[in-house]
């Protein structure tokens, strides 16, 4: 297998760079479409049954899902990647460069790559003989990137493929820190906060008396403040995205933006901020959301709040199963004579589709290839690691794909 992935770099290389030069920013829904039937052929090839999921209903392009059906009774894997990326057509950055051991371009990591590394890794299963008994379902999720609404539309497919699944492996991009390859193990969740402070508007010779209160701009701050300082916990990282106060302010429909005026001799009687928070787990996000609310709760004199929460993505804690399939892959390394992939801590990993299964099924994420610069116009591949990374995707996946599954057939 390891022989098969190498002789196959060449066309994984060209492969690749096809798919990065057709542009599939999530918005871009015939782009993305386009992407998937670039690579359905290659997974037909290999004798998987491909079939597309129209999204329109969650406002998306829709999802690629392949099915492998092997030998009864054993276990079935689930492998995770996308299709779009956060480059829509309007941006410059369009087009694929090889610069010697690394390419750049839009999602040639995140996570066109991804896509490479699972084609490769099976089609070296193929060659050696271990795809043919292999149960093996992949999800290629059109909208990873700005996920459609609402989540239980946008994600049936992929929580409906995991229910029929022992194992989930997403292959988002590995982590190299100090130069050696990372194992992950859990992803943080993805939650949204959105503020509005209240006062009472008049002028500005009067605040801080008990009929005009401290005005809704100081009652912003001094929630902002107490996040900061009250907060902090290992795992947790939190941010404020937008800001706007004064005698009116609001934000624009999608909240990326928001207008203010008033005047210096005005108390504000309006604020508005919105941010995230991120956690490793869902107690750690009812703890977060709790002291949030009590933080809010405390009004300054003359004056009201509120707060709301959303969440875009669930925590992927790291459980005993997840650390279970990273001692399963470190024996991949072994037998390789490869350096063991020690536990990624969690704050270094964004959140990604596997969180939305991991309450289902033991997972890994990380076995993309690496890269640096995603999301930006640096965005650039280790090619090298396109090979490293199929060769132990193809290990693992025949190596699990022999247990015996804990699911009964339908």
């Amino acid at each position: 297998m390891a022989a098969s992935v190498h002789a196959d770099q060449p066309r994984l290389i060209a492969l690749l760079e096809r798919l990065v030069n057709q542009n599939s920013g999530t918005m871009n829904f015939a782009g993305v479409e386009k992407v998937a039937r670039m690579v359905r052929p290659e997974f037909e090839a290999l004798g998987f049954t491909v079939t597309w999921k129209p999204m329109a209903a969650a406002g998306r392009a829709g999802h690629l899902m392949a099915e492998h059906r092997g030998k009864a009774g054993t276990k079935r894997l689930l492998l995770i990647g996308h299709l779009d990326t956060v480059f829509e057509p309007d941006q410059p950055f369009q087009t694929y460069v090889r610069q010697g051991d690394w390419a750049h371009g839009p999602g040639v990591a995140d996570d066109k790559g991804g896509i490479v590394v699972i084609l490769g890794a099976l089609r070296a299963m193929a060659a050696a003989g271990t795809l043919r008994d292999a149960n093996i379902t992949v999800a290629l999720t059109g909208d990873e990137e700005s996920m459609g609404e609402p989540n239980d539309v946008a994600r049936a497919d992929l929580v409906e493929a995991a229910k029929r699944s022992d194992v989930a492996l997403d292959f988002e991009g590995v982590v190299v820190v100090d130069g050696q390859d990372m194992g992950s193990v859990a992803r943080r969740s993805s939650n949204s906060w959105k503020l509005e402070t209240h006062g009472h508007g008049g002028h500005s010779s009067g605040i801080f008396t008990t009929e005009a209160g401290d005005g809704a701009i100081f009652e912003l701050t001094r929630i902002l403040a107490a996040f900061r300082s009250e907060l902090p916990e290992p795992d947790l990282t939190f941010n404020v995205g937008v800001v706007a106060g004064g005698a009116q302010a609001a934000f624009n429909a999608d909240e990326t933006n928001a207008s203010a005026s008033g005047k210096t001799n005005i108390i504000p009687a309006i604020a508005v901020a919105n941010g995230d928070f991120r956690t490793i787990s869902p107690a750690q996000t009812a703890r977060v959301r709790a002291k949030m609310q009590a933080i809010v709760a405390r009004h300054a004199p003359g004056t009201d709040a509120r707060i709301s929460f959303g969440e875009s993505y669930p925590a992927m804690a790291p459980t005993a199963g997840n650390r279970a399939l990273l001692a399963r892959l470190n024996m991949v390394n072994a037998t390789l004579g490869w350096p063991a992939m020690p536990e990624l801590p969690p704050i270094k990993r964004g959140a990604g589709d596997i969180s939305f299964v991991a309450h289902l099924v033991d997972g890994l994420a990380g076995l993309g290839p690496q890269s640096t610069g995603d999301h930006g116009p640096e965005e650039r591949v280790n090619l090298p690691s396109i090979e490293r990374q199929g060769v132990r995707a193809a290990l693992l996946l025949t190596s699990l794909s022999r247990d015996p599954s804990r699911l009964k057939r339908d």
